[in-house]
């Protein structure tokens, strides 16, 4: 277990005392936030790259807690989506010390001028990027947010408290002690990075309503039922999203086998991240060949479909839809599909069962790009590529700590710069104000 520097957050963690616990967390936080906002990029990025060093030193020690927690989460049977979440392998490691470096290497936002503009009475005025001070991040099932989240954190200037799932207990534990490795080579409280050392329910409880005085925002990281209630209790304001009910529209100037590809990829790649396709929306004027190609691929590949009468009828392994299914995110191998009428007809579907997460076209047709584009009202929308792309890391953003389908403050990728605000600075030569 790793326990949060500090005698008082020892002492209640040692008595079982959960409110006082995680007071003396935000505590401890909210003093860590005040240094690292003002820490100098080169010290931050230090503790970055110090990090991702010790995660590969330590890499057979988190592949070990890994194991343990895979073997409670069988017993427990987690579901195939919670598994593939959970599962921690050397190159998945490596990919947590890579991101690190990935991070270190970003622009640091802290500082950064936004806009400037002179007004007429000679005032001289700045918008500039401040951290958003202590973020309070659920997560479950992931350990590798326990790195994401951490180093986003730093870099953004923010301190964070971290409160994984039980699933995942070791495999935080072990993350976090390579992130605390870091904080302590650059010279940095070892309180800018916590997490939560315990199991009780409680503590959930304690960051969403018993803790505004520490943090600042919250970011839920999980299931449809965690994001729930967070975003139902919480008394700070929250970033992030329910469901990821993402879409791929072919549309009948697509190119057959690009749009296989894009299919296959966005359904099937990895079927329990949020951005895996959930519903596939075939233009009615496709070619028949091209709507048999994709259920046949589909099927072939070993995905359950899930149909229209349209589709139905070209493959009898093909199971009728219900209306339930068109708003179902189902992080496994199955899929909805349906005939719709035209582009017009895909945005519509969208627009009606849609969880404003991520969706694509498929097409050669730039004017119907361009309509799906303008008129799909979500945080990612795509032409002619994976929805598995809905991710900061292969935005360049280095990572994430989730994808926001809010429409204030953050939306899509969260990273550095969205979790930061802004301020201004107002430079005068003495005016005062008339009137």
């Amino acid at each position: 277990m790793t326990v949060p520097t500090g005698i008082a957050t020892e002492a209640a963690a040692a008595a079982g005392d959960v409110p006082a616990l995680m007071q003396a967390i935000g505590r401890a936080a909210r003093d860590a936030a005040t240094v690292l906002a003002l820490a100098a990029t080169e010290v931050k990025n230090r503790a970055l790259k110090a990090a991702a060093a010790a995660v590969r030193a330590q890499r057979e020690l988190i592949l070990a807690a890994n194991s343990a927690d895979m073997q409670q989460a069988r017993a427990a049977k987690l579901s195939g989506a919670l598994l593939d979440r959970l599962e921690l392998d050397a190159v998945r490691v490596e990919a947590m010390a890579s991101s690190l470096e990935d991070i270190a290497a970003l622009a640091d936002p802290v500082g950064a001028v936004i806009a400037q503009w002179t007004q007429p009475n000679g005032l001289q005025i700045q918008r500039v990027r401040v951290p958003l001070g202590v973020i309070g991040i659920i997560y479950e099932s992931r350990p590798n947010v326990t790195a994401d989240a951490g180093a986003l954190c730093l870099k953004s200037g923010n301190a964070v408290i971290l409160r994984g799932g039980s699933e995942s207990r070791a495999s935080s534990a072990a993350i976090h002690r390579c992130l605390l490795a870091g904080l302590e080579a650059a010279g940095l409280p070892a309180s800018c990075i916590q997490l939560v050392p315990t199991a009780d329910r409680a503590a959930v409880g304690q960051m969403l309503s018993g803790m505004n005085d520490y943090i600042d925002v919250l970011v839920p990281r999980g299931g449809k039922s965690l994001v729930a209630r967070v975003q139902a209790e919480a008394r700070v304001p929250v970033i992030g999203h329910l469901e990821g009910n993402c879409h791929v529209y072919v549309d009948r100037a697509a190119d057959p086998e690009m749009a296989r590809a894009v299919v296959l990829n966005a359904k099937l790649r990895r079927t329990g991240v949020c951005g895996a396709a959930e519903t596939l929306l075939i233009d009615r004027g496709c070619a028949g060949s091209v709507a048999r190609q994709l259920i046949e691929a589909l099927l072939a590949a070993g995905c359950e479909v899930r149909a229209d009468a349209a589709l139905q009828a070209l493959d009898p392994r093909v199971k009728p839809a219900t209306e339930q299914d068109w708003y179902t995110e189902y992080l496994d191998a199955i899929i909805a599909a349906r005939m719709v009428d035209g582009v017009a007809g895909a945005v519509a579907h969208i627009a009606k069962y849609g969880s404003a997460h991520t969706e694509s076209i498929v097409t050669g047709n730039d004017e119907a790009a361009d309509y799906f584009l303008t008129h799909v009202d979500s945080a990612i929308v795509l032409h002619n590529a994976s929805t598995q792309f809905a991710d900061g890391g292969e935005f360049g953003m280095g990572a994430e700590i989730g994808i926001s389908t809010d429409r204030f403050h953050a939306r899509g990728p969260v990273g550095v710069e969205q979790l930061t605000s802004y301020k201004y600075l107002v430079r005068g030569s003495g005016q005062v104000r008339s009137g």
